[in-house]
């Protein structure tokens, strides 16, 4: 039987590769990815204070939306940051503990992030099929108690990945060939049998991410059932609008996951670099262009409301 050094259980900090094979560009790579991470925090958090001060917004769906956007500025911030110190300072270096930190926190924000879209869509059927009990069902008090589900949920399942991290022994690759810690990666480093760490990275995104997009499928093919049955074209335009902010967020947020999951699956002979540089696109473009998408129909419920005002 193997034994390790206490030592190899606890190693002091790994090295963050950035774009292996793109070491001369990390410079000019790191620009762009600031001004993405620039429009995210400035797009988040705006969002959030109209949402606070606009009475307007005092909806149940923009609670819904102010969720989406502090997780959206957790997802950056836990990951564009220190990408830039590695592409612009050379600061490959990463703690141990900050590398778990900055892991659970990158799964963990992507938890909730698809939680929140799956309880987003849920709002959008009952609006559109049961709009005269919308307020009956979808109380303050429900959705709360939704929102705390989803943290507790997204916290079940992805603290244990810390552990199952660090009971991993560390004999001597300490390199990590990528810009942030993400699980699978950081268990490959490891001398021991990652078996169970393989399982459970399988097993939480079919407890999470899958059975959410199961119902989000559901619940607008019965929506979209409910629009077509409407008698007028206006009618399906004014339903079908409610729910064109949500569709785009949704698709901005799986389609990437899904090809990246169909190209670590398939794609062999992608360069590692294209990997990378995606990885790092998928957690810094949604942030980024959610809080666009959503402006628009924020300013859309502002302008109506204040039109609204105007005719008393």
């Amino acid at each position: 039987m193997a034994t390790f050094n206490l030592s190899s259980y606890n190693p002091n900090s790994f090295i963050l590769m950035g774009i292996p094979g793109l070491e001369k560009f990390h410079v000019w790579i790191a620009i762009p990815f600031c001004a993405i991470y620039l429009v995210a925090i400035v797009g988040n958090c705006v969002l959030l204070y109209l949402i606070a001060v606009e009475r307007s917004l005092h909806e149940l769906m923009f609670l819904f939306l102010s969720m989406l956007a502090q997780t959206d500025l957790i997802l950056s911030s836990t990951t564009v940051p220190k990408l830039l110190s590695n592409l612009w300072f050379g600061d490959k270096k990463i703690t141990f503990s900050g590398c778990l930190t900055q892991m659970f926190f990158l799964h963990f924000s992507c938890a909730v992030d698809s939680a929140t879209l799956m309880a987003m869509a849920y709002d959008r059927y009952v609006a559109i099929c049961s709009p005269l009990r919308y307020t009956t069902i979808l109380t303050h008090q429900v959705i709360i108690k939704t929102m705390v589900g989803i943290i507790i949920r997204s916290f079940c399942v992805i603290f244990p990945v810390v552990f199952l991290v660090k009971r991993l022994p560390f004999c001597q690759a300490h390199v990590i060939p990528h810009t942030y810690c993400e699980h699978i990666g950081v268990a490959r480093l490891s001398c021991a049998d990652i078996s169970i760490n393989i399982w459970y990275g399988f097993a939480v995104p079919l407890v999470t991410v899958v059975s959410d997009i199961v119902l989000i499928a559901v619940s607008y093919t019965i929506i979209l059932r409910a629009v077509f049955r409407l008698p007028s074209h206006g009618a399906h335009q004014k339903a079908l609008g409610t729910c064109g902010s949500h569709i785009c967020v949704i698709l901005m947020f799986y389609t990437p996951l899904f090809f990246s999951v169909l190209v670590h699956r398939f794609g062999h002979k992608v360069p590692r670099h294209v990997l990378i540089l995606f990885a790092n696109f998928y957690v810094a473009i949604p942030p980024a262009l959610n809080p666009i998408v959503y402006g628009v129909k924020t300013k859309q419920i502002r302008d109506k409301h204040l039109t609204h005002l105007l005719a008393l």
